[in-house]
């Protein structure tokens, strides 16, 4: 197929080119992908660069590159060697002859305690770049190590800042190696916020002290550039439905006398993100009708929303529908309650094939392990959401499968909540596009003035 880039993709391309720290903010559809390797070709045959690694989701590692690689004539020369498996074959990928090696950012530990003292790679890409948004997560501490040793980066992502800018730093160090934003993530917050709620030496959050924003923006402008699609695209029309469901009122008893025990057990002072996150986790997994016990088994308490599923899927008239799950149950209770209709969990690229010619009519899909890069927008255009996910960066970039360039038709999203749920509070939260850590917080802490 020949590439003829859009002029914003043109724009991205030179932008890469020209800047040897690149960050592309690109919103879903815009063809992140092609760009880059347009642009990683020029460099290649320019003699700019000479081994370049990629890093992305373990999905998009395994099929998204190499597949963009051969779909475009202008990049069938380009020689990609998947550095993924077990060690060995990792170092055989490591050993053979490419122009790129694409490997999954679990194994950029292992990547840099192997290669460390001969680091082979003069530029790096970073697909999905907010995954490195954490300071003090292992992948970008080991990251940290390397960055001298290249001569370009570019990192790519729909979503920089998905919780707070406070995620920006990490990011934009890898890019700059602290030029910009400093050299540490303390001297970051010092200088553009101040502390909010705490607890002795522990802050909960931290708010943008005034101009702070602005001044971030205008910092890493140079460097960075930020698209939306609904500013280049014309997408299809997308349909939010929310599909309400009451609970039978013995599961709504056993929801609420959950919900009780464990608020009154944690107590207003004993909230925590972490605790806060195991008592949402708990009430999410009861909302969508089994809950793991304490023995680990399933015990299921209502198949409200498993009922709900099949009458959207037998509504679609045989058109194929894509599943959002959150739980190993909640994918098996799935599989079993809808065994007549053959449903398929998404587990290699002959899966998306088979997706995109038509050929599952459900398809199972965890966020977390798919809402990265994968194109299923040729395959349908129903989505349901069994379980909700509190991360709006995973609930964006799932929708994004079908919602994106390449969709023929309207996008339908069903929303799947349990009513007197933690599921609205979710949901609310989506919809103001305001999910942190905060908002879960303030739903648990609701939740508890409710109790106590």
């Amino acid at each position: 197929m020949q590439f003829k880039p859009h002029e914003y993709q043109q724009y991205a391309i030179t932008h890469i080119f020209e800047n040897t720290a690149a960050g592309l903010f690109l919103d879903m559809g815009l063809g992140k992908t092609v760009t880059t390797l347009t642009a990683i070709d020029e460099l290649l045959f320019l003699g700019e660069v000479n081994r370049v690694l990629v890093i992305a989701p373990l999905r998009v590692a395994e099929d998204t590159w190499s597949t963009e690689v051969a779909k475009w004539d202008h990049l069938n020369h380009l020689r990609i060697s998947k550095v993924l498996g077990n060690p060995k074959q990792r170092i055989r990928a490591m050993n053979t002859g490419a122009d790129i090696y694409v490997t999954n950012r679990e194994n950029v530990e292992w990547l840099v305690k192997q290669y460390f003292n001969d680091w082979p790679f003069d530029m790096v890409v970073i697909d999905e770049l907010s995954s490195f948004k954490s300071s003090k997560a292992i992948r970008f501490r080991e990251l940290k190590k390397v960055r001298p040793y290249f001569k370009r980066i570019v990192g790519l992502t729909g979503t920089p800042a998905p919780n707070s800018l406070i995620d920006l730093w990490p990011q934009i160090y890898l890019l700059d190696g602290g030029k910009r934003l400093g050299k540490t993530i303390t001297g970051y917050k010092d200088q553009y916020f101040s502390p909010g709620r705490k607890n002795g030496y522990v802050v909960f959050d931290w708010k943008l002290k005034e101009g702070a924003e602005e001044a971030i923006h205008n910092k890493i402008a140079d460097i960075c550039i930020s698209m939306k699609a609904k500013d280049y695209l014309n997408l299809p029309e997308r349909i939010d439905n929310h599909i309400e469901i009451n609970l039978p009122e013995s599961a709504l008893n056993k929801y609420k006398q959950l919900e009780k025990d464990l608020v009154i057990e944690l107590g207003e002072d004993g909230i925590t993100a972490a605790n806060a996150a195991v008592l949402t986790n708990k009430l999410l997994q009861m909302s969508n009708g089994a809950i793991y016990s304490e023995n680990h088994e399933v015990v299921e308490v209502h198949e409200e929303k498993l009922k709900s599923l099949l009458d959207i899927i037998d509504a679609a008239n045989g058109k194929p529908v894509l599943v959002f799950y959150t739980y190993k149950h909640d994918y098996s209770r799935i599989m079993k309650y809808l065994k007549d209709y053959k449903p398929r969990g998404l587990e290699d690229s002959k899966d998306i094939d088979e997706w995109n010619k038509g050929n599952i009519q459900v398809l199972l899909v965890h966020p977390a392990s798919a809402g990265h890069g994968l194109n299923l927008q040729y395959g349908g255009n129903i989505i349901v959401w069994f379980g909700l996910t509190w991360s709006l960066e995973l609930y964006q970039q799932a929708n994004a499968r079908l919602h994106r360039q390449g969709q023929k038709e309207m996008v339908i999203i069903h929303h799947l909540i349990s009513k007197g749920t933690v599921d609205e509070d979710v949901m609310k939260a989506l919809e103001n596009k305001e999910v942190n850590q905060n908002m879960l917080l303030e739903a648990v802490k609701a939740r508890i003035k409710d109790k106590l």
